[in-house]
């Protein structure tokens, strides 16, 4: 497949801000059997920029992720994360990244058997080295769930919580380690309208205040107008075109469209 008009634009800028960079992904690929997910797939995400990854179901959008962060194995490319090789990493070394990278899940995935706070406390666990072991981690929920306007469920059960306000609590999680780059999965999955389009205003803000560089797994295209500054269309496996919201909206060609009808 050869390269649209909109990535030789994009690169061009890309070749001037490459030091800009926190994620470079260069000539990606992952298959498994017969079934070629990402090939030859390239990406970078710079600092401070929401960057918004479009995809019909199964395209192979949160396999990137999963290549991103190191949890599963690539066939060929290269993945460079806050100026780590990630592929060439120990597990410690990959531990002591993953602190820099908050996530946001399809599902929320709260434990149900905790309480909100014990939520947010379970990654200061995980990664204790970060904030070292005298860390008043109520002070960090406190932060948190301030950041998300939900100080007052600290001790509720995530049965407790509406839909919404589990992604709420899940962004507060993601956001306590003071992450430099947030990844979210399909952040606005099996919300109403109106709660979607709060928590992606919700994400703009909170981008905007703690300067994260974030990536965000979607085929909400309304999730996609609100908070991106650049949008990639992943489409068999590859990069097939990335611009701004609007750029590619009116886009004519067909691949293209078939988003945002």
């Amino acid at each position: 497949m050869g390269q649209t008009l909109y990535q030789h634009i994009d690169e061009a800028n890309e070749a001037l801000d490459r030091s800009k960079a926190v994620i470079e992904v260069e000539n990606l690929s992952k298959s498994f059997g017969d079934n070629h997910v990402l090939q030859n797939f390239n990406l970078i995400l710079k600092e401070g920029e929401n960057l918004v990854v479009l995809g019909k179901s199964g395209s192979g959008k949160s396999v990137l992720i999963k290549c991103i962060v190191g949890l599963i194995g690539i066939d060929s490319g290269k993945i460079n994360v806050l100026g780590k090789n990630i592929p060439g990493l120990e597990q410690e070394e990959l531990d002591r990244l993953r602190a820099e990278i908050g996530f946001l899940f399809q599902g929320s995935a709260l434990y149900d058997s905790m309480t909100v706070r014990e939520n947010l406390e379970f990654p200061l666990r995980r990664h204790v080295a970060k904030f070292g072991e005298n860390v008043d981690s109520l002070q960090l929920v406190r932060e948190a769930l301030h950041s998300v306007g939900l100080e007052e469920t600290m001790d509720l059960m995530p049965a407790e919580l509406s839909g919404g306000m589990k992604k709420r609590v899940a962004l507060a999680r993601a956001l306590i380690l003071k992450p430099k780059i947030i990844f979210y999965d399909e952040p606005t999955s099996g919300l109403d309208p109106i709660t979607a389009k709060e928590i992606c205003y919700l994400m703009l803000e909170l981008q905007q205040k703690f300067h994260t560089s974030s990536l965000i797994i979607t085929h909400d295209m309304e999730c996609a107008r609100i908070t991106s500054n650049r949008v990639v269309i992943l489409i068999d496996g590859q990069n097939y075109a990335q611009g701004d919201y609007r750029e590619l909206e009116n886009s004519k060609d067909p691949n293209i469209k078939a988003f945002f009808k």
